[in-house]
């Protein structure tokens, strides 16, 4: 795997440039510098991709299930013999701290290889008997040709999450990566080369959202539409898909409520991971819990514990390993996170901490870095409070009983995720039934199991991703009815 600042598309199992020839510029977040160059790739480069996975998607289908796992098992191992390399690629292209990058993101890329080649081979099937005489079994069939579409968050996490589960079902792929941070989906196109996976089996076209993810979506020739991103581009896939009728999972925008009773434990680990849960990837995590909703008898103590430690957070170089939070990710996101911040203060927001740009110097000098920010005073109703911010901004909102933090938990137009810490069981499962949230963790964050069911409702999305749930999505039920 070789460092080069061209990127290719993979297309029919070769690394190609893009038909047009053009170009753009990727810039590496934490400088403020053109780095490597990314295709500006269009609807012709989707055309050839979509017919090269459509030669390929019969025989695809065809394979044992043992030999896909083979081939994700062999991606997986190459991906981790070059987590070094691959983590420094990852830091570079979307401002992330690298330890971030080589403890989580890729990590978990090769776990989600691994899982989906462990699953497909485990995947049982279903049969009725009935009482007259006859049998009904059913078939899950892959789709065909299936486009999955990631975002520039979290890189080769997310797009391996979708990629694994849908190769895993015998479907052949059409990815788009970000364009923002399309350096490690180009490595990875180079790992799938070496893997052996067959031609056309895997095509990773790279461009922008309008010219190549509008291509994948509105193509004839792609029967899913596989998305994680903004509530605005989603509603628009949703738009152009259903006249379609192809079949959509939508991963999308968050406004995560973290919810702290009086009787939360209140240790020096739960807060870490609070603070961890708010200002992680400097925010730009969809998970993140983004509004802190804190019982009323521990608001000002839980207040100057918590300032206290986003205070202490340090934004650095993301290749230094003192560094807590790195760059934000492109110039557009930065100066939206800076508009909310100047939000915040004509809400009548008190910003106890950050809410300005942070010059970190040296190589940095012309990066784009934030300061952790914690605003309090903020009515539960304002633009701050409803609309997703994704960066490094946390809001306190103080609360009296159950019912209110229910209320301001539940009142946005997002459920993707929510944390509840209180050390009362029934009231954990109480409040966790009846939040708004595709997803509850209590007294934790972040901890994932790859088997449970992922997705929001509301605004965050539609349908569900991981375990078998994703193996569903990318096939197609069949009953087959036999009388004997």
């Amino acid at each position: 795997m070789t460092a080069t600042p061209t990127l290719a598309n993979l297309i029919d199992g070769r690394l190609q440039p893009p038909r047009n020839g053009r170009y753009l510029d990727v810039i590496e977040p934490a400088t403020g510098a053109v780095f490597a160059r990314c295709p500006d790739s269009d609807g012709t480069d989707v055309d050839a991709a979509v017919a090269a996975a459509a030669r390929a998607a019969p025989g695809w289908a065809a394979t044992p299930a043992g030999e896909r796992a083979r081939l994700l098992d062999r991606l997986a191992a190459l991906v981790e013999a070059h987590l070094d390399a691959l983590a420094a690629d990852e830091s570079r292209d979307s401002g992330k701290p690298l330890a971030l990058a080589r403890s989580l993101d890729i990590p978990r890329a090769v776990s989600n290889l691994r899982f989906f080649a462990d699953a497909i081979t485990q995947w049982s099937g279903e049969s009725h008997a009935m009482e007259t005489g006859a049998i009904n079994y059913t078939l899950r069939q892959p789709l065909g040709v299936v486009g999955c579409i990631s975002p520039w968050n979290l890189p080769l996490y997310l797009f391996t999450w979708k990629i694994a589960p849908a190769l895993a079902a015998g479907n052949a792929v059409v990815a788009k990566p970000s364009e923002i941070t399309p350096l490690t989906a180009f490595r990875l196109a180079e790992l799938a080369v070496e893997a052996g996976f067959p031609p056309g089996v895997l095509n990773i076209v790279q461009g922008t959202g309008p010219a190549v993810g509008q291509a994948i979506v509105e193509h004839a020739g792609v029967k899913a539409i596989s998305f994680t991103g903004s509530t605005r581009t989603g509603a628009a896939i949703a738009a152009a898909a259903a006249p379609k009728f192809k079949k959509l999972s939508l991963e999308l925008g968050g406004k995560n409520p973290t919810l702290v009773f009086a009787d939360w434990d209140g240790s020096e680990a739960s807060l870490d991971t609070l603070v961890r849960s708010a200002f992680a990837n400097q925010g730009q995590i969809c998970l993140c819990g983004s509004r802190i909703l804190v019982e009323r008898p521990i608001y000002e103590a839980f207040r100057e514990r918590f300032v206290a430690r986003a205070r202490a957070l340090r934004v650095g170089d993301p290749s230094d390993a003192a560094a807590d939070l790195g760059a934000i990710v492109s110039q557009a996101q930065y100066d939206k996170v800076l508009g909310y911040l100047d939000l915040a203060r004509a809400e009548g927001g008190r910003i106890l901490c950050g809410g300005e740009p942070v010059q970190v110097g040296g190589r940095c000098a012309g990066g784009r870095f934030i300061a952790p920010t914690v605003i309090e005073g903020l009515s539960a109703d304002c633009r701050v409070n409803q609309e997703e911010i994704f960066g490094p901004v946390a809001t306190l909102i103080p609360f009296d009983r159950e019912e209110e933090a229910l209320a301001i938990a539940n009142g946005t137009p997002y459920g993707l995720a929510a944390s509840v810490w209180t050390t009362d069981l029934a009231r954990a499962h109480r409040v966790a039934a009846r939040l708004e949230s595709g997803i509850v963790w209590i007294n934790c964050w972040l901890l994932r199991d790859l088997r449970t069911p992922f997705g929001g409702v509301k605004q965050s999305g539609v349908g569900r991703e991981g375990g078998t749930e994703a193996l569903r999505f990318f096939t197609e039920t069949k009953n087959v009815c036999i009388r004997y």
